[in-house]
């Protein structure tokens, strides 16, 4: 996905079976953040810094959602042992991340396999994509994203 593209629409469930498409957001700046796993290292930082930052997030009209391909189980394990307090919806056959373009090849210790490519997205008030981050570096990266949230 492309800077200025309009950002695919979907369909996920939250940790809570909720149902949450991105159209209903219209209106609002959406951070879309695409992970791993629950509960691994990379993934418990980024998602911790964003709960550190959701006040400064909110208070610059952004919703936050975080999506992987676990199951809403494991989102709300993660997210009651971190108090996460934003919906993490459940991918489980990679759709909306293949959508994204973050689904893709990856090497771990000389293996290759499909995965998710840590990646976010700044989505405008209009549906369009103001800007990509992909891949991620954990550090600082909530406050990069909240630099580009102008006011």
């Amino acid at each position: 996905m492309k800077e200025g593209e309009m950002a695919p629409d979907f369909s996920l469930q939250d940790q809570d079976g909720k149902v949450h498409k991105l159209s209903e957001y219209r209106g609002k700046r959406v951070v879309l953040y695409f992970y791993p796993k629950d509960d691994t290292p990379g993934c418990t930082k980024e998602a911790c810094a964003f709960r550190d930052d959701i006040g400064t997030f909110l208070k610059k009209g952004a919703v936050v959602l975080g999506v992987s391909k676990d199951s809403a189980a494991s989102h709300q394990k993660f997210r009651a042992k971190y108090s996460l307090p934003f919906a993490l919806l459940s991918d489980s056959d990679a759709a909306v991340q293949k959508l994204y373009g973050v689904w893709q090849p990856k090497k771990f210790l000389g293996r290759e396999f499909l995965g998710t490519v840590r990646s976010t997205f700044l989505i405008d008030a209009k549906g369009r994509i103001a800007k990509a981050w992909s891949p991620v570096t954990v550090d600082g990266h909530s406050v990069e994203i909240l630099a580009a949230l102008l006011p």
